[in-house]
C-alpha cells in the first residue's frame, strides 16, 4: 500500500492534458499541487502564518516563481553553477500570479503568507507561467487559507483573425497578440499583453475568450478541492474597537474634514492637509487598540470621500471630469550628448527618458531555459524616492520597477523596425523624475520622443494612458489618466498603449471581484480617446522620427562579403579584425552569413576599415592600377602587397624603364609604390609592373610606352632603310 494519498485531477484543455496532482510532493505545506499541462510541470506550495502578522495594515503576501535550469535539461551557466538571483522572466512571472491572488483573499486577513512555484520540467512548447498560475490557485483552494477563489489564467494569440488558446511558444512568434488574461467565474481580474497594433474590439474579444476558455479548469480545480481540501481557517472578526474608532471619528467630523483637504488640487498642499487630519483623528484615541485599528479606517474614509465625490458630481479631485487628461509638455533634445532624449510631463507626472543606439556588440545575451537568445532593445525603468518628495533606499531595481519597465518595453516593441532595416542596438533608460499617477505610461510617450529624436525609424508615435474605476451599487464611472490617489482608492488599474492604428500592449488589474464587458468595452474606448489626445500634444514636442540618427551615435554601414573570405578578415586568432579595429577605432561585427557591420562615429574612421575589408575580400583585377608596398627585395625583383593580404612581384625588368642592375638600387622594404595587374601565372601568383605606372600620378602609361616603342621601331627601320 502506497505511503501517499493521492488526489489527482485531469482534463483536455486546448488540445492538450492539464494534469493537477496534491498528496505525494511536500505534503507540509498548507496547500502542494503539482501542476503539468503537456510534458511543462511546476510546482505549486502555499504556507500561511498560523498568526497575523503584529503592527501592520496590509496583508503580507509573496510570490515567488522560480525557473530551475534541470527542467530544460542544462546546467546554469556563470561561475557558481547553480541559480543565482530571480531573473527578469521570474520577477515578471512572480508579479503575474501575485495580481489576481491578491484581491481575492478575504479582507483583513494579515497572517503571512508565501506562494511558491517552481519550474521542474520544460518541454520548450509550453510557457510555465500559466501551467504556475493555474497550480497556484489550486494550492491555495485546497489549502484551508481564506482565499476566495479560484482562479485560472490562459495565454490567447491571434492568428490569421483567430484567437488561438495556449498557443506554443513557435505560435507565439507567428501571432499579432501575446495575452494573458487571468480571473474567476464571475470575471477577469488581471490581463498583460502586448499587440501588433490591434483594433480595442479584438484586444477585448480576446481577454472575454481567454475567459471563456479557462472555466473549465476553475470546475475542474473545484472538483479537486471537493475530495482534499482542509478546513477552512476562522478568520478574526473585527475588533470591537473598530465601531468605537469609527464612532469618536464621526463625532469629531473628521469625515468632513478629510472632504475639505480633498478639495485642494496641488498634490504636496494636498496630503499635508490629508496628514493635518490625520493627526487631529489620532489625537482623539488614547488606546493602544484603537490605535492599531486607526490606519485601515482612515483610509477608508478617504475611499469613501474621494469615490462618492467623483459618483455623485463627476469632478475628481485635482478638479477634473471623468475624460479629461492633464496638461501635457513634450519636450525633444534635451541633453547634449546623449544620442536622443525627451522631457515629457503630464500633470504632476514627469518622465526623463534618454535614448542610446549600440552596435551588435552591446546586444544583451539572455539565458532562458528554452535556450540563449540575444536581446537588441532593451528599455529601463528607474522610480527614484525623491520623484515623490521621498527621501528613500536608493539600490537594484524592485519588480516594480522591473514590472514597468516590461510594460513600457511591450508597448514599444511592436513598432520597431527590423533589425535588418535597423541594426543598431537600442537602450531606453526612463528616469521618474516626478511622479502622481502612472509614470509607466508617461515611460512609453517620453520613450517613443527619445527614440524618434535619436533616429531610430518608428513609424508612428506610441502614447499611453491609465484609465480608473469607481464602482458602487449605485453606478460607475470610468475615469481617464488618473491620479496616485485614485489609484490607490479605485477599483481598477488600466493601462492602454498604443499608436493612431492600434493598441501595442494593455495591462490591468481589477481590485473588485466583478467587471463587466461593458465597464471595459467603455474603458477602452474612453482609453483611446486620450491616447489619440496624448499623440496630438506629443506632436508638438516632435513630429516624427528624424531623418538620420544623432551624430553622437554610431553610423552602422552594413554589406557582405563572400562567405569563404570571412576566415581572412578575420586572420589567426581574430589578428586581422584586431588590427583594423585598432587602427581604424571602427566596431565590426561579422555574422556566419558574410553580412559585415562596420560602426564608426568618424564616418572616416569608418570608411578607412570599409575599404580595408573590401580590400582584403577583393580579388587582384587585370590591368588595374593599385597603390602598393615594398615588402620583400630580391635579387630577381621585388615583392609587393597591394591588395589587403595579397602580395605580387614585380619582375626587375618591370621596376623601370631604365635599365635596372640590382633591384636594391631602386627600392627597399616599406616603400610605398603603384603597380599595375600583368596577369596571373600557372599557380595563381600576381604578376605586377611598377615600370606601366607614373609614380606620381598613378597613371597607366602602358599606351605610351607602347606609342614610344612603335616611334623607335619606325625610326629603326627607316634608319635601316637609308643604310
Amino acid at each position: 500500500m502506497s505511503m501517499f494519498k493521492v488526489t489527482r485531477k485531469e482534463i483536455m484543455w486546448g488540445g492538450r492534458k492539464l494534469v493537477l496532482e496534491t498528496g505525494k510532493v511536500a505534503r507540509q505545506a498548507d496547500g502542494a499541487v503539482m501542476a503539468t499541462y503537456g510534458d511543462t510541470t511546476v510546482l505549486c506550495t502555499v504556507v500561511g502564518a498560523k498568526a497575523p502578522k503584529p503592527g501592520i495594515d496590509f496583508f503580507p503576501l509573496t510570490v515567488n516563481y522560480q525557473e530551475k535550469a534541470f527542467a530544460a535539461g542544462k546546467i546554469p551557466g556563470g561561475f557558481f553553477k547553480r541559480e543565482g538571483r530571480p531573473s527578469e522572466k521570474e520577477t515578471l512571472v512572480s508579479r503575474l500570479i501575485d495580481r489576481p491572488i491578491r484581491p481575492l483573499f478575504v479582507g483583513g486577513y494579515r497572517n503571512e503568507t508565501q506562494v511558491v512555484c517552481t519550474v521542474l520540467s520544460h518541454d520548450l512548447e509550453n510557457d510555465p507561467d500559466i501551467v504556475a498560475m493555474v497550480g497556484a490557485s489550486a494550492a491555495l483552494t485546497i489549502s484551508g487559507l481564506p482565499f476566495m477563489g479560484p482562479i485560472a489564467a490562459a495565454r490567447v494569440a491571434f492568428i490569421n483573425g483567430e484567437y488561438v488558446l495556449n498557443p506554443t511558444t513557435a505560435q507565439v512568434k507567428e501571432s499579432a497578440l501575446d495575452l494573458v488574461v487571468a480571473g474567476t467565474v464571475e470575471g477577469v481580474l488581471m490581463v498583460e499583453s502586448e499587440a501588433k497594433e490591434l483594433s480595442e474590439d479584438v484586444m477585448l474579444g480576446a481577454v472575454m475568450y481567454g475567459h471563456r476558455e479557462f472555466q473549465a479548469v476553475i470546475n475542474a480545480i473545484i472538483e479537486m478541492a471537493e475530495s482534499c481540501a482542509k478546513d477552512p481557517w476562522d478568520v478574526p472578526a473585527p475588533p470591537a474597537e473598530v465601531a468605537l474608532v469609527e464612532g469618536k471619528f464621526a463625532e469629531a467630523g473628521i469625515p468632513a474634514e478629510l472632504g475639505e483637504a480633498y478639495k485642494i488640487v496641488k498634490k504636496q498642499d494636498r496630503y499635508a492637509a490629508v496628514a493635518a487630519v490625520k493627526v487631529k483623528a489620532l489625537a482623539l484615541l488614547s488606546e493602544a487598540a484603537e490605535i492599531a485599528v486607526a490606519g485601515p479606517i482612515f483610509k477608508h474614509m478617504e475611499a469613501d470621500v474621494v469615490r462618492g465625490n467623483i459618483l455623485k458630481t463627476g469632478i475628481r479631485i485635482d478638479g477634473r471630469d471623468t475624460k479629461t487628461v492633464r496638461a501635457i509638455e513634450s519636450q525633444v533634445g534635451v541633453l547634449p550628448r546623449a544620442h536622443g532624449s525627451a522631457v515629457f510631463t503630464r500633470g504632476e507626472t514627469q518622465a526623463l527618458v534618454v535614448a542610446t543606439l549600440g552596435t551588435g556588440q552591446d546586444e544583451q545575451i539572455i539565458d532562458a531555459l528554452d535556450g540563449e537568445y540575444r536581446e537588441n532593445f532593451m528599455l529601463h525603468y528607474n522610480f527614484p524616492p525623491y520623484s515623490v518628495g521621498e527621501a528613500g533606499r536608493m539600490g537594484s531595481p524592485g519588480r516594480r520597477e522591473i514590472g514597468h519597465g516590461k510594460l513600457a518595453w511591450r508597448a514599444i516593441r511592436p513598432c520597431l523596425p527590423t533589425k535588418e532595416a535597423f541594426p543598431y542596438t537600442i537602450r531606453v533608460v526612463s528616469e521618474i523624475t516626478e511622479s502622481n499617477g502612472s509614470s509607466s505610461m508617461a515611460t512609453v510617450c517620453g520613450s517613443s520622443l527619445a527614440m524618434m529624436d535619436a533616429g531610430v525609424p518608428l513609424p508612428r508615435p506610441v502614447a499611453g494612458i491609465a484609465m480608473g474605476l469607481i464602482k458602487e451599487d449605485t453606478g460607475f464611472a470610468v475615469l481617464s489618466d488618473i491620479l496616485g490617489d485614485e489609484d490607490h482608492l479605485g477599483d481598477m488599474d488600466f493601462k492602454v498603449a498604443g499608436t493612431a492604428d492600434g493598441v501595442t500592449a494593455l495591462q490591468m488589474d481589477i481590485k473588485i471581484t466583478s467587471i463587466t464587458e461593458e465597464i471595459m468595452k467603455i474603458a477602452l474606448g474612453q482609453a483611446k480617446d486620450g491616447r489619440i489626445h496624448i499623440l496630438g500634444e506629443m506632436s508638438k514636442g516632435l513630429e516624427g522620427a528624424r531623418s538620420e540618427v544623432s551624430g553622437n551615435a554610431p553610423r552602422i554601414v552594413t554589406f557582405n562579403i563572400p562567405k569563404e573570405k570571412i576566415r581572412e578578415v578575420i586572420g589567426t586568432g581574430g589578428k586581422v579584425i584586431r588590427e583594423i579595429c585598432e587602427n581604424t577605432g571602427a566596431k565590426i561585427d561579422i555574422d556566419d552569413d558574410g553580412t559585415i557591420k562596420v560602426a564608426s562615429v568618424d564616418s572616416e574612421a569608418g570608411q578607412r576599415a570599409i575599404d580595408w575589408i573590401r580590400g582584403i575580400v577583393a580579388e587582384p583585377e587585370l590591368g588595374v592600377v593599385y597603390t602598393g608596398k615594398v615588402v620583400k627585395v630580391v635579387d630577381f625583383g621585388a615583392f609587393v602587397n597591394f591588395l589587403g593580404s595579397r602580395d605580387g612581384l614585380v619582375h626587375i625588368s618591370e621596376i623601370s624603364r631604365d635599365r635596372v642592375a640590382k633591384t636594391a638600387d631602386v627600392l627597399k622594404q616599406g616603400d610605398s609604390v603603384k603597380v599595375k595587374v600583368l596577369g596571373f601565372d600557372d599557380r595563381g601568383k600576381v604578376k605586377l609592373s611598377m615600370k606601366c605606372v607614373d609614380q606620381e600620378t598613378g597613371e597607366d602609361i602602358t599606351a605610351q610606352i607602347e606609342a614610344e616603342r612603335a616611334d623607335r621601331a619606325k625610326d629603326r627601320k627607316k634608319h635601316d632603310s637609308e643604310d
